[in-house]
């Protein structure tokens, strides 16, 4: 299968790494530090009163102190070893494998594929293929760490680690079919072009339509090659939709 690549190449974003690098350094070390003056040095024990018999407000001093003490230290220096987890786990996390990539090797020369195109409208469209049979659209289902589903609504973890209410996926990926079949309609030719969907994912329980197939990754190749053909598609058309969909990347 030939892949059409993005000029775009994704970058690391080097603002928020280096923020969240000497934010983390600086509540690390700052721990380090709020446990040397807690252990090495005698100022608690200055700033603590050592009366014999100790007022009131000179026992809640005391308190605040020795809880400030015996809990800022290691507070600052577990926060701030977390915030470079993460730092060091965004700089070093490899991508998931996209369905594209697990299907390419078992696909022809004859399909042509491209991820992550931003249609006219604004929309990103995934995973889109040309083939004989027309066009395709495979959206991938989230990981289900990041999904859930309870009855028909579907919600997806957010950056905040809240969950937040997201579009029915097959309904999704049928909509999705839809915007592609109108960009391709949209310019002028003297044939009609199918545009199939697909949702991608391991969960059994997720039942098709008839607008969109549900599938498996290791089926995409399978349900791809099961496509009736399209007798509209040539390769001088096949070429001018491959110029059209890397337009859009």
């Amino acid at each position: 299968m030939q892949t059409i690549a993005s000029p775009r190449r994704p970058r690391l974003p080097i603002a928020a790494v280096l923020v969240g690098t000497l934010v983390g350094l600086a509540l690390f070390g700052g721990g380090l530090f709020l446990g040397w003056l807690v252990l090495g040095t005698p100022l608690v024990t200055a700033l603590a009163p050592a009366t014999i018999r100790p007022s009131l407000s000179q026992i809640v001093l005391g308190g605040i102190v020795w809880g400030v003490a015996l809990v800022a230290p290691a507070s600052f220096t577990l926060v701030g070893a977390w915030r470079l987890s993460r730092v060091v786990r965004a700089i070093t996390v490899k991508p998931a494998v996209r369905v594209l990539t697990q299907a390419s090797a078992q696909l022809g020369d004859e399909y042509v594929a491209a991820s992550d195109i931003r249609l006219p409208e604004g929309r990103v469209i995934g995973n889109l293929v040309l083939g004989p049979f027309g066009l395709a659209v495979l959206t991938e289902l989230p990981s289900r760490r990041v999904l859930r589903r309870t009855g028909t609504s579907w919600e997806t973890r957010g950056p905040d680690g809240r969950w937040v209410h997201m579009e029915n996926p097959v309904e999704r990926a049928s909509r999705d079919a839809e915007r592609v079949r109108r960009w391709f309609g949209s310019a002028d030719r003297d044939y009609v072009l199918k545009v199939f969907a697909a949702l991608v994912t391991t969960d059994p329980t997720i039942a098709r339509t008839p607008t969109c197939a549900v599938v498996a990754p290791e089926q995409v190749p399978a349900w791809l090659g099961s496509l009736p053909p399209s007798r509209a598609l040539n390769g001088d058309r096949q070429a001018q939709i491959v110029e059209q969909i890397t337009a859009l990347l």
